[in-house]
């Protein structure tokens, strides 16, 4: 029998639709009616029944902003910076695969790890037909308080204007820019997995070939997608270090877990295609301190929090703090720090009426990160995500992924390929995002 995600590798959006709404459209209005009282109704009660240490309130069910993709921005590495001819005066062409879709959107930009000011003169999106060909009928061009040019200030952040696009679940998105004046030092996402396009000069032109282009596999300047979304809308935000960002999965592929957990809610039920996965996942990145861009820390508000439409946020991160650690004292001192910063992410998204959900923390012997005192370390914080009282629920990925004849160490046929015993490879994350019981996204 295939599982949801190798049926899904075969989905095309325009068959899709046509058969899953065909009920849905023929619902009579009165049906309607009674199911949004017995709604309002369900809220009131739970509103009711709600306990301390839950989130403080159920989000409330109107139509308005949901991430549909989304991903962790930080400041860009030497070695990571973009190709000659770089981005001055000249068109970046970026490709995203969106969760969700709608007919409505609006792309978010930053600068925010930037020096200089940089200038977009023009932007436009189109459906992506593969590498960096574009269906060129979809074109739309970008908006910014009604003009086509904008300028972000040095660590700034901006919305276009919402523009209409007939924008479908999993579609894949080409967003091209055509710059002025940037900044020396670059706002973006370096594991982005996904090829982008870099011409010399303005190529905004729809029927603009992207053949020659210098290709780089990294994201600039482009922050987040949101959709006009149903009553019903929301997302997930998946917090996490390089194995939530994807290394060990396909470029081009769109295969990372947090890929194939959208995959399955789109196809399991109703309730669940309505859900956009936002992935906040960052190669390197710790917790607590040091590693690559922000801290879990530092960066939850702005990557969580802060984003519209979030009803549901899964952690899983702590390895790169535990994988610094000089010795056994260092390693507990980590843990119960990483503990301790769980908690004040939980409370905090609690306020906020977001449920949280803990991921535990997988093996890495056979990796340079492993010392026993780190595993213990590692152990120690796994039982605590797994007691009750803490976690909204638990999402077992150390139990899903470990060698059960040797548990301190990733299944070998589960990282064959990233070779390193740390990162899982496509067949990893392919069982991790499957692994996810899809009834905590009702």
């Amino acid at each position: 029998m295939q599982s949801i995600a190798d049926i899904a590798m075969n989905y095309k959006p325009n068959t899709f639709y046509g058969t899953f709404f065909k009920g849905f459209r023929s619902a009579r209005p009165h049906f309607l009616m009674v199911a949004a009282v017995s709604l309002l109704l369900c809220l009131v009660t739970l509103l009711g029944v709600a306990k301390p240490g839950h989130p403080k309130k159920p989000p409330v069910a109107v139509k308005g902003w949901v991430g549909t993709w989304g991903t962790a921005r930080q400041l860009v590495e030497p070695n990571n910076m973009p190709p000659a001819p770089g981005l001055t005066n000249n068109t970046l062409r970026q490709v995203v695969c969106v969760s969700i879709g709608g007919k409505k959107l609006r792309l978010k930009f930053s600068n925010e790890f930037s020096k200089s000011p940089v200038t977009m003169k023009m932007v436009q999106i189109a459906v992506s037909k593969g590498g960096s060909t574009i269906d060129a009928g979809t074109t739309k061009t970008l908006k910014f308080n009604g003009k086509d040019e904008v300028t972000m200030d040095a660590g700034g952040e901006i919305f276009s204007d919402p523009v209409s696009f007939n924008l479908e679940a999993r579609m894949e998105v080409a967003i091209t820019i055509s710059f002025g004046e940037t900044s020396p030092t670059v706002t973006g996402h370096p594991g982005s997995r996904t090829t982008s396009y870099i011409l010399a000069g303005d190529h905004t032109a729809p029927d603009a070939d992207f053949t020659d282009a210098a290709k780089t596999d990294h994201w600039y300047v482009i922050d987040g997608m949101e959709v006009e979304a149903e009553k019903n809308g929301g997302s997930v935000v998946v917090f996490g270090d390089s194995i939530t960002d994807g290394r060990g999965s396909g470029t081009n592929k769109q295969d990372r877990w947090p890929d194939v957990l959208q995959l399955c809610l789109l196809f399991s039920s109703k309730s669940n295609r309505q859900v956009g996965v936002l992935n906040m996942g960052i190669g390197g990145n710790a917790v607590l301190k040091g590693g690559l861009g922000p801290t879990g820390l530092n960066r939850f508000d702005h990557d969580v929090l802060k984003q519209n439409g979030v009803r549901w946020l899964i952690i899983f991160e702590g390895v790169n703090d535990l994988g610094g650690t000089r010795d056994s004292t260092a390693a507990f001192d980590v843990a119960n720090n990483l503990i301790a910063a769980y908690g004040k992410m939980i409370a905090e998204a609690h306020a906020q009426g977001i449920k949280v959900y803990g991921a535990t923390i997988t093996p890495f012997k056979k990796n340079n990160y492993y010392r026993p005192y780190r595993d213990a370390a590692r152990n120690m914080i796994n039982d605590w995500i797994r007691a009750k009282g803490h976690f909204d629920a638990v999402i077992d990925f150390d139990k899903t992924m470990r060698d059960p004849n040797n548990p301190d160490t990733l299944l070998p046929e589960l990282q064959a390929g990233a070779n390193d015993y740390l990162h899982p490879n496509e067949l990893g994350y392919k069982t991790m995002g499957e692994s996810i019981d899809l009834g905590l996204f009702k």
